[in-house]
Parts: structure tokens; C-alpha cells; sequence
């Protein structure tokens, strides 16, 4: 088990949570790419949200370890958050990383990124965007680089691709259960707003896959992502969202509005034919 640095000699294990909805196609990419890590100190929490068990799947692929352990909303399509949420209440490691059915972590991801976050708090790295069917590159968040930099809610609420922190469970927010489309937005709004700037890893080490039959490629995706918007406003203007900082609850307020007018012109191109999806057309218009 790897030990954590600056005179603290706990270890730093790492709960991976892994939501899972009719992703038996995925799942065993997803899990495999834990198993390859460098970083040992790593528990897979792979919760089903659409009442099937993971386990054969994961089997029949050839994976088994001990460091799986399997949850279940106990509902079908409960929706992420609640999977997470499951996840998180059966995760017993002191650093909690999310990652999603149909996505993976490259090889070196828990070892550079878990003593940042143990640390500090959080630690967020950049994100390659992959296409599903061959692999194919797409785009990075942000332009590859070896180093690191500090990262805070402005810079956040600027971007436009997932980002999946490690974050250290006493400062993990849960995810809000009513936000049903953008909750990756809110939950990393709200660790920033406990944390302050955390490190931010240059180099892409999470990869999210761009699939057909995903979320950003539904035709009601705008309508989703609109309503998602009005609700995340609405919160923000009644319980402040758990977000303490009244500075950040405002900026984040207009990041919001700024992404609905994106949303917008996104429902004008997609019904135009211009773009197939979110990312095309975050691609069209070189976001």
C-alpha cells in the first residue's frame, strides 16, 4: 500500500466509485483500467443502479480481485448522484475518485494525482476525450503539458469537458440527488468551495469517451441540460447549493446563465444538422 508523504505515514487508499446503468458493455473496461495502475492502494466500488449484478459481467472478462466490492441503489434508474451516493456510503478509503461506467483512468493516474490530493484536498488533472468506437483522439480540456498548476472555481466554471477529481472524503460533498444532469458541475463547484485552489495535473490522465447512446448525444439532451440549468439556478437562489462562499454561489450563478445561452445556440445547431452532439459542437466552434 503506497504511504502517504510529508512526515504522515497513513495510507492513502483510494475508493474508486462507479456508477453503473446498463453498462455491462463498459464496465469491464472501466475496472480493468484500475487494475492496471501503478497506485495499489485502490478499492473498485461498482454500485448497479438497474437491479443486475456487475459480478458475472466483470468474470466473465477475466476480472476478479479482492479489492472489488459491489453496491446496489436498490432501485432502477435512481439516476447517478443516488449511485454515487450509494457508492460512497459503502467506500471505506480516505480518498474518493469517481469515474464513470464508460470511461478509464490511464495507467499513472491514482499515482500522480492521490498524494496531491491528500494533501491538499483535491487534485484535478486534464482530461482527453476519446471516441468510443476506435479510440480515436478527439480533444484535451487543456493543451497537454508535463507540470501542474493551481486550479480554483473560476478557472473551473470556464471549462466545458468533465473533470473528475480525487478528492479527500472528509471534504467530499456527496452528489445532490435532485441536480440530474449537470451534478458533475455542482460537485466540483462544491469541493473548490471547501478546498480553495488545489493542484491541477497538465497531462490527460482520465479519458473520457465520447459513445453513441450517451447522455450528450440523446436528441432531448438541451432540453435535459436547460432544465438542469433552471433547477441549479433556482437552488442557488434558495439553499445556496451547500456552496458557503456567497462570491462563488454569484460567479457560479452567471456561469450558469452562460452556459444556457451556449445550451441555446448548441439546440440551434443540433436541430440545424451542424452537429451531432455537444462535443461536435463544442468542436464547430472551437471551445
Amino acid at each position: 500500500m503506497a504511504k502517504a508523504t510529508g512526515g504522515n505515514d497513513a495510507e492513502i487508499g483510494v475508493s474508486v466509485i462507479i456508477a453503473a446503468y446498463r453498462a455491462h458493455d463498459t464496465i469491464a473496461r472501466a475496472v480493468g483500467s484500475l487494475l492496471t495502475q501503478r497506485w495499489t492502494a485502490w478499492q473498485a466500488v461498482i454500485v448497479s443502479d438497474d437491479g443486475t449484478d456487475y459480478r458475472p459481467t466483470l468474470l466473465s472478462a477475466g476480472l476478479d480481485d479482492p479489492r472489488f466490492l459491489f453496491a446496489s441503489t436498490g432501485r432502477v434508474g435512481a439516476g447517478a448522484p443516488a449511485a454515487r451516493n450509494a457508492g460512497l456510503a459503502a467506500a471505506t478509503l480516505p480518498l474518493i475518485a469517481p469515474l464513470d461506467a464508460d470511461d478509464l483512468f490511464r495507467p499513472e493516474r491514482l499515482a500522480v494525482l492521490a498524494p496531491l490530493a491528500w494533501t491538499r484536498g483535491a487534485a484535478f488533472d486534464n482530461v482527453a476525450v476519446v471516441q468510443d468506437e476506435d479510440g480515436a483522439p478527439l480533444s484535451t480540456l487543456f493543451p497537454p503539458d508535463d507540470g501542474t498548476a493551481e486550479f480554483d472555481a473560476t478557472d473551473f466554471l470556464a471549462t466545458s469537458v468533465p473533470m473528475f477529481p480525487l478528492v479527500r472524503r472528509d471534504l467530499c460533498p456527496g452528489w445532490e440527488e435532485d441536480v440530474n444532469f449537470c451534478d458533475d458541475v455542482v460537485f466540483n463547484v462544491q469541493i473548490l468551495d471547501r478546498t480553495g485552489p488545489v493542484p491541477l495535473v497538465k497531462t490527460p490522465l482520465y479519458e473520457y469517451r465520447q459513445r453513441a447512446g450517451s447522455i450528450t448525444f440523446s436528441t432531448d439532451s438541451g432540453d435535459r441540460a436547460e432544465r438542469c440549468y433552471r433547477h441549479v439556478l433556482a437552488r442557488l437562489a434558495g439553499d445556496g447549493l451547500r456552496i458557503g462562499d456567497p462570491a462563488l454561489r454569484a460567479r457560479f450563478a452567471e456561469a450558469v446563465e452562460a452556459k444556457r445561452a451556449r445550451n441555446a445556440a448548441y439546440e440551434a445547431a443540433f436541430k440545424a444538422g451542424r452537429c451531432a452532439n455537444f462535443q461536435d459542437f463544442l468542436a464547430l466552434n472551437g471551445s
